[in-house]
């Protein structure tokens, strides 16, 4: 018998169906991903399994003694005890815990009803077995890494998730149905998480994600909610892909013959009085029942078509980086970076949470203060997605949000009302008039998204853009990136959307370093140093030790001299500075004269001279700051 069932279950609020005459059935061991858009209703038929809602119509049935364990999609930022909050897990039992170690403390204090109390409390101790509570909490706290005296408020958000784990794993459940569990975790967190719940024998999850490489590696199959019915592709998230496209296809082809009977129906009702005569009740009964189901039909959701604005090139160089320090109370956040970005680059940002990626980016862009230089390059036009959702006022409408009040906006040198942009990215003229703070984490996402990609820009940062985006969206984002010809600076912690967009990785080791690496996060992970490196650490002690025992025979070697350069290489060298710092001069006045645009307006000839001279200075300076640093390094010897 399967664990959980569901017959012919029904619920909306209001609108279409979320749940429409769906059936599905887990079995004993499954990890079952459900997937769908968002808004299709996928939380809400985990609190229907969970049992705090209750369906229209239907039955959810539950396996006789099967226990059912929940992990939430929001992480709380209540503060309290670790091991307390893990406790609550185990529901009367912790409650009864607690009341008897304040009744014991209180007793000791004096307090003689207290100490009465203690003995009713006992009892009930006894009755639940709340004794063995606290072993089975320090138990699974030690699995999990953490420390059962830390306060919950100080924990980063991936730590703040296992406690929340913890507590939902406390009575060891048949079942634990997990809502988005790895959103806003970093990629550590994620793999731990992963690896932790492949370990755990007999447990059958049931869990929400939209992190396709999560999805690929726990799934045993995948269920998609769509159009408030549950359809079941086995496998992982790779073959439902195939799958899914025979179904569209064969759904396709049945709607065009099911619209081509229809309308041969309704052209035979519309030949007039002879046709109405002779015309068979039945046919008619027919037409009329077809008419019910063209109406009843749910059409798949449309998917969000989105654009960017190109403005004019940028320079070649877009930022150069040199020492990039940054220090917070007296703790380095970031030791010593340098880095050339070059228009085109498709840069990503990895590490744990907190290790510093959303400020370097606010240092690389002038946002905040630091050591060491940043160059920007010119004509740099930004758009900026933001992971808080900062730029976003809760109070004013979607539309309002957008357009900042005007009906219309310029879209790609068109002029286009709100209400029909909005329509491109899934809002309908209801929904675009919805307040903000009414809506999802995902909706909200796709208001930044129509946002950001009204303003023309040939520089795109973006900060965790993937959150709470449906998978269909996530792949829409990832193609238009593609295509996108400009520069592109990326923090994410979805590594298939990383995998598919970056072009280089920065990777933060949490102690202030930063490393590059060629490619995405796949490529990243075989080029890192692993276990051959420590497998070959005899070798290389071995080879030192002949190496250490040869010099020690030989006769003790000259220092290395520094190689004298040319008295053309020499001069050059002299030189390079006061051309370095000309040309720095003559981009600094260019970029103020061009600065407010009435030169264009006054002398659009010379203006263009001026623009296209600016783009030949950054040339010149990235060839000489190569120059210069080649010849420096033959001067000293290296």
């Amino acid at each position: 018998m399967a664990y959980i069932t569901l017959r012919d279950v029904q619920l909306a609020f209001g609108g279409p169906a979320l749940l429409d005459g769906a059936n599905f059935n887990l079995e004993r061991g499954e990890r079952v991903c459900l997937i769908g858009r968002n808004g299709e209703g996928k939380s809400t038929l985990l609190k229907l399994i969970e049992g705090s809602l209750q369906p229209d119509r239907g039955e959810v049935s539950i396996q006789n003694g099967i226990t059912i364990s929940m992990l939430a999609q929001d992480v709380p930022m209540d503060s309290g005890k670790v091991a307390d909050i893990v406790a609550e897990g185990a529901g009367e039992a912790a409650r009864v815990l607690k009341q008897y170690h304040e009744a014991s403390e209180a007793c000791v204090l004096g307090d003689l009803d207290a100490c009465d109390r203690m003995g009713h409390l006992q009892h009930e101790m006894d009755q639940l077995d709340g004794w063995s509570l606290e072993n089975k909490v320090n138990t699974i706290l030690g699995k999990m890494g953490l420390d059962p005296d830390a306060d919950l408020a100080d924990l980063s958000g991936g730590r703040k998730r296992r406690v929340l784990l913890a507590r939902a794993l406390l009575t060891q459940p048949d079942v634990l149905l997990l809502d988005e569990p790895t959103n806003h975790l970093d990629v550590e967190s994620i793999e731990w998480l992963e690896k932790f719940l492949l370990d755990q024998n007999n447990l059958t999850l049931l869990f929400i994600s939209h992190d396709r490489s999560f999805v690929d590696r726990l799934a045993t199959r995948i269920v998609e909610l769509d159009r408030g019915q549950l359809r079941s592709f086995e496998g992982n998230y790779s073959r439902y892909l195939e799958l899914k496209a025979q179904q569209l296809e064969a759904e396709e082809k049945q709607n065009a013959l099911f619209d081509k009977k229809l309308a041969e129906e309704e052209a035979w009702i519309r030949q007039g009085i002879k046709a109405r005569r002779t015309r068979n009740e039945g046919r008619v009964r027919a037409l009329k029942a077809l008419r019910e189901e063209s109406k009843a039909r749910r059409f798949q959701q449309g998917k969000v078509n989105m654009a960017t604005q190109e403005a004019n090139r940028s320079g070649k160089l877009v930022f150069d980086i040199e020492h990039l320090r940054i220090e917070y109370d007296g703790y380095p956040i970031i030791k010593d970076f340098s880095a050339l970005v070059l228009r085109g680059d498709r840069i990503g940002l990895v590490g744990d949470n907190g290790v510093g990626k959303t400020t370097l980016i606010k240092a690389i862009l002038g946002e905040i203060e630091h050591g060491g230089s940043v160059k920007t390059g010119t004509q740099l036009e930004i758009a900026y997605f933001d992971q808080l959702r900062n730029q976003l006022d809760l109070e004013k409408s979607v539309a309002a949000n957008v357009s900042e009040g005007s009906d219309f906006v310029d879209v790609n040198g068109q002029r286009r009302h709100i209400f029909s942009y909005l329509q491109d990215f899934l809002f309908s003229p209801e929904r675009a008039r919805t307040p903000v703070k009414a809506l999802s984490g995902g909706e909200r996402n796709r208001i930044l998204l129509a946002k950001l990609l009204l303003k023309p820009s040939n520089l795109i940062v973006m900060d965790e853009p993937t959150n709470d985006l449906d998978m269909v969206t996530l792949e829409l984002l990832e193609d238009m990136l593609a295509e996108y010809k400009g520069t592109l600076l990326l923090i994410s912690h979805d590594r298939a959307f990383m995998d598919n967009v970056v072009t280089s990785t920065w990777v933060f080791d949490g102690k202030g370093n930063i490393d590059e690496y060629v490619g995405g996060y796949q490529d990243y992970l075989l080029q890192r140093p692993d276990q051959k490196v420590v497998d070959q650490k005899s070798d290389v002690k071995k080879a030192q030790a002949k190496a250490e025992a040869a010099a020690a025979s030989a006769p003790m070697a000259a220092p290395a001299k520094k190689v004298k350069l040319s008295y053309k290489d020499q001069r050059e060298l002299d030189q390079l500075p006061a051309e370095i710092e000309a040309l720095e001069s003559e981009q600094a006045e260019l970029n103020a004269k061009l600065a407010d645009g009435s030169w264009f307006v006054q002398d659009a000839a010379a203006a263009t001279k001026a623009s296209e001279r600016l783009a030949e200075i950054d040339e010149l300076l990235l060839e000489k700051l190569d120059r210069w640093t080649e010849l420096e390094a033959l001067s000293q010897g290296n």
